[in-house]
């Protein structure tokens, strides 16, 4: 059985890969942020972890105990994540660096402590799930867009940097999931982001609403449709460097290239609707 760790699997997304590969035959490290999603993924048969992606303590914990159970780590999927939105004028220094140490600092430092054991046994494959908003930015979800863009720059890098060796790195980038990605986003927003001084108050409420609400954005897709993309990525001889997932997500990729810079930040603009979308 090959051995994949998976962060974020404390719902949407993370938990679907967790079930979806178990059933493909995968031995499975499941890790959550919180000791009780932790304890209800082992009482579901995972063997789990605490991983704070926050917290490079909880990573080399949680990573030691992995490599005590085995020294052949096939697969490394980097899903833990968080939307911080919001206009970046109401954005703080202290707001964007929460949003990397969990987006993008935690994900390095992961990968960065699992690449010296597959590069021993000169194999594995490390999945990234980015986003749409990994090479196309959209208004009022700035931190969140700067995390993606930041692993992408990360990736491509170090696609590079391994080119002469077996170890294959993908991309997945979702457009709207079926996931808490809108709990977790107002969580923050309400936490860091005063509001009620701002010049986009009035963005903000129909934002909220939009948060709150439990009407799915046009072109959702079920987690599935990722779990489909990472299936692919491990399995594959040659696993793909994007899987582009919504019609959105492909719709972007073909336009970026195609139309001019100042076209795009339009239909961007009104793709985002001022935060209402």
């Amino acid at each position: 059985m090959k051995s994949v760790l998976i962060t974020g699997c404390s719902g949407g997304i993370g938990l679907c890969l967790a079930e979806g590969l178990r059933r493909e035959g995968y031995h499975i490290f499941a890790t959550a942020r919180k000791t009780a999603d932790v304890a209800q993924l082992k009482q579901q048969g995972f063997d789990a972890f605490v991983l704070d992606l926050s917290s490079s303590e909880s990573i080399n914990t949680a990573i030691t105990k992995i490599f005590e159970q085995t020294d052949d780590l096939y697969g490394l999927i980097h899903n833990g994540a968080y939307g911080q939105v919001g206009a970046l004028e109401d954005i703080s220094r202290q707001a964007l660096k929460e949003q990397f140490e969990t987006n993008v600092f935690g994900w390095h430092e992961l990968t960065h402590l699992v690449l010296p054991k597959m590069k021993l046994k000169n194999k594995g494959r490390i999945i990234y799930l980015s986003s749409v908003l990994g090479f196309v930015a959209m208004p009022f979800r700035g931190s969140y867009n700067a995390s993606k863009f930041a692993i992408e720059g990360l990736v491509n890098t170090l696609r590079l940097e391994l080119s002469s060796t077996n170890i294959q790195l993908s991309l997945i980038q979702p457009g709207p999931i079926e996931s808490n990605f809108r709990i977790n986003a107002y969580k923050a927003f309400m936490k860091q982001v005063d509001m009620n001084n701002s010049d986009y108050q009035s963005n903000y409420e129909k934002m909220i609403k939009r948060l709150q609400s439990d009407e799915l954005a046009a072109f959702t897709l079920p987690a599935a449709a990722v779990l489909k993309c990472a299936q692919h990525a491990l399995s594959t001889k040659q696993a793909k460097i994007h899987y582009r997932v919504t019609f959105p997500a492909k719709l972007f990729a073909i336009l970026i290239r195609l139309l001019p810079a100042r076209l795009m930040d339009k239909i961007l603009n009104k793709a985002g609707g001022g935060g209402e979308r």
